[in-house]
């Protein structure tokens, strides 16, 4: 696996039951590269939670010093049917895209990419960051957007500060907070909570949400009951309420939520769609491409969907050669969700 974004359909962590509702999900470390290998720690998705909300994958990782990990170095990958979400704790992280957008994303900012029908892109940390620290996530687009256009944007919000704690919504709504960001999906929530020693935040949930909650750092209890670093709590759809409070510790957690899905999704490498076959085809697709396996453009220069030939480019010249995708598993990929 030599992408952040590697082979998401290896559901191999797993999960618990606190005794107070709430799941908690374990994570898996994936390295990701080559000698100095870049580790994350997996926690969606897996085989016993595929999807929270519309949310199907988490990617934490660090705090690494960039001199020993490498760094991040994504070369430009596909992506199709899904958004990704990059947000850093320490250090920066340079984005580039076949749509045109480039930006730099920064701790208390986060980096949206609607993917839609297609797009491939790349992902640097810039050469000032020393520590890298963060996540990336994705969350899977619903039938009626899933082949728009894709489309990019970076917001930075205003925090939110409390008794003790300090609140950033990126996503969604949350504690009076509003991001102005669109997802394209149904409604969902990406949020992140830090508390000072002592600290207490009271939230008040959506109860049509299923939540999950990933403690980065510190010592924190959730309605009384420790949280594990490192570990997805989910929470079930109901829940109204969660008061977190730090202990002699600072902490940081990552808050997520989101309405079901209700469709289930094939999740492959980079890209998410209905079937085997669409996956399949879109392997296909991005290899002839970018040179790997040549096949003829497609009559009119446009796919049998709408999407205009090439569907994941085109890219500028003088950048790092793009990652050819790997092999299909040779059994058919299972809808999930």
């Amino acid at each position: 696996m030599s992408n952040l974004e590697a082979a998401p359909d290896e559901l191999l962590c797993v999960g618990t039951d606190n005794g107070a509702g709430v799941e908690i999900l374990a994570p898996r470390d994936v390295p990701l590269g080559g000698v100095r290998a870049m580790s994350v720690r997996r926690t969606l998705p897996q085989r016993r939670r595929s999807l929270i909300g519309s949310w199907c994958f988490l990617d934490h990782y660090g705090p690494d010093p960039v001199s020993q990990s490498g760094g991040m170095t994504v070369a430009r990958h596909p992506h199709t049917g899904l958004a990704t979400v990059s947000w850093l704790f320490t250090g920066k992280v340079a984005h580039r895209d076949s749509a045109g957008f480039e930006a730099i994303v920064r701790p208390g900012e986060v980096n949206l990419m609607i993917a839609g029908r297609g797009i491939s892109h790349q992902e640097f940390s810039t050469p000032d960051t020393t520590v890298l620290h963060g996540a990336q996530l994705w969350f899977a687009l619903p039938g009626a957007t899933r082949h728009m256009a894709p489309t990019f944007e970076h917001f930075a919000p205003e925090p939110v500060v409390g008794d003790g704690s300090e609140l950033r919504v990126f996503l969604g709504s949350l504690a009076g907070s509003a991001s102005p960001v669109n997802t394209y999906t149904s409604p969902l929530l990406a949020a992140e909570a830090t508390l000072r020693p002592g600290g207490m935040l009271r939230l008040e949930l959506d109860p049509g949400f299923e939540h999950g909650i990933l403690l980065d750092t510190g010592d924190l209890a959730m309605d009384g009951i420790p949280m594990k670093v490192d570990h997805l709590h989910y929470l079930p759809l109901g829940r109204g309420t969660v008061v977190l409070q730090a202990g002699t510790a600072p902490a940081r957690v990552l808050i997520l939520g989101g309405e079901p899905l209700g469709e289930q999704i094939v999740m492959w490498w980079n890209f998410v769609g209905r079937t085997h076959q669409e996956v399949a085809d879109f392997r296909a697709v991005w290899q002839a491409e970018i040179g790997v396996e040549p096949t003829p453009a497609p009559a009119g220069d446009a796919y049998p969907d709408g999407a205009a030939y090439p569907r994941f480019g085109p890219y500028p010249d003088g950048q790092p050669a793009p990652l050819p995708a790997p092999v299909l598993p040779s059994v058919r990929l299972r809808p999930r969700g």
